[in-house]
């Protein structure tokens, strides 16, 4: 009666399907052969933690295992290629499969398994980031589509257009959407753009060292803590009970 080898741990949620794989770093040469039998000047060896011993590989199309010490009568070598950077290995190759992802000491070094499920799942990820964004630039007021697109123009949306406004917005959400949804969701943002259209537009004043913000008049409002943004700390002494009181006046001039 022949005796069942015990699968080993690393293939415990082994998958059989097919599988494909490309050379790493973009490369992509006509063919590219890779080393699929140990040697003694070219050792391959599986150190299995189970045995507690270093495993000899030899690849075989005729064998189901892929180790020496396993394998039974005479084993028909067989060349691994990957031509033009890519080599498929349908389901009922298993033994060249788990050479190629998990038993080969150079897998995901000089090669990688392209995993298509994963990579569907990221393009859904992107592409439902993106639409959230885009109906985000839709629903989000002008006021607050200016405070984020000041994160990434600056000063210069003082002086465009509500279409330009979100035109850009439309874009920015298009090429980031991760990063537009995470700026328009910071509970600060219009505070701190509350705080650049009042310098810009002359109400308060900040330092040339922008340590201090101060009335047009030369009266302090508050000293910049050190090593802040000037408009990020306004933004929370506008959350103060003084500060308030100056977050409705600035409002209503720039109303």
């Amino acid at each position: 009666m022949e005796t069942k080898t015990k699968v080993p741990k690393i293939e415990k949620n082994w998958q059989i399907k097919d599988r494909t794989y490309m050379l790493t770093g973009g490369k992509a040469p006509l063919s590219w052969t890779i080393q699929s039998k140990h040697t003694a000047r070219k050792p391959l060896l599986w150190f299995d933690e189970e045995l507690g011993e270093q495993r000899e590989i030899r690849y075989a199309s005729n064998q189901k295992s892929l180790f020496v010490d396993e394998q039974k009568g005479n084993a028909t070598l067989a060349h691994v290629v990957f031509l033009d950077g890519i080599l498929e290995v349908p389901k009922h190759q298993q033994s060249l499969q788990k050479l190629l992802s998990l038993y080969h000491p150079k897998a995901g070094e000089i090669w990688t398994e392209i995993d298509e499920e994963a990579e569907a799942m990221d393009e859904v990820d992107n592409i439902e980031f993106e639409l959230e964004a885009l109906n985000l630039v839709k629903s989000l007021d002008i006021e607050h589509l200016e405070a984020v697109m000041r994160t990434e123009l600056g000063s210069a949306v003082a002086n465009m257009s509500t279409k330009e406004l979100k035109r850009d917005a439309y874009l920015f959400a298009k090429k980031d959407p991760e990063l537009f949804i995470e700026v328009s969701k910071d509970e600060d943002i219009k505070l701190r753009n509350l705080a650049n259209r009042a310098v810009e537009r002359g109400i308060i004043e900040l330092t040339d060292d922008n340590t201090i913000f101060r009335f047009a008049n030369g009266k302090k409002i508050m000293q910049v803590p050190f090593d802040q943004n000037p408009y990020g700390a306004l933004a929370q002494y506008f959350k103060t009970d003084p500060g308030v009181d100056l977050m409705k006046s600035i409002t209503k001039k720039l109303s």
